[in-house]
């Protein structure tokens, strides 16, 4: 199945379909969704982690329920370049999710294609953004967060960089 770096999977992956961007935490799996082009993507929701059962549930119902045909998962490198114990969880998690096809609604026999996008800073620019242009009110950063704003917004961007640089492919 096809699972690695966007810039060495880019030729299989699948074309006029949504993509699943996934901003995975450790309490938290932030989602957004493209647009069928793969020119758009859109805040989605936030599911709260609990086993690993409930989750790949969870993202099985989304991608049914929205017909998804591959995922960009944030690639928290650290700021070195370096792979550290935070790819390592998405690393894991992405190799039991491809353990489990039937549970995300793909058929036996088809390739699910998931990406790793880097997504150095998205957590931090969100935040920022939240901070400086979301009027939320009485709540904060810390409400932000709670609320899963800050998670499905990483999740936007990135699968946002992402989908601009499938098009600066093409």
């Amino acid at each position: 199945m096809p699972t690695g770096l966007l810039k060495d999977i880019v030729a299989a992956r699948p074309k006029n379909v949504r993509l699943l961007g996934v901003d995975l935490g450790t309490k938290t799996i932030g989602l957004a969704m493209s647009n069928a082009d793969q020119t758009l993507a859109t805040p989605l929701e936030t599911i709260n982690r609990t086993k690993f059962k409930a989750d790949i549930e969870a993202l099985g119902t989304i991608v049914k329920d929205y017909e998804i045909g591959g995922f960009v998962f944030g690639w928290p490198v650290n700021m070195d370049g370096t792979e550290g114990p935070a790819c390592e969880r998405v690393r894991s998690f992405v190799d039991e999710m491809q353990n489990h096809p039937q549970e995300l609604g793909v058929e036996t026999g088809k390739d699910l294609w998931t990406a790793l996008w880097d997504e150095r800073l998205s957590t931090s620019s969100v935040d920022n953004f939240v901070e400086e242009r979301v009027d939320l009110g009485k709540k904060s950063k810390k409400g932000a967060k709670e609320s899963g704003l800050t998670d499905k917004l990483a999740a936007q961007i990135v699968l946002q960089g992402a989908l601009d640089y499938l098009r600066e492919l093409s």
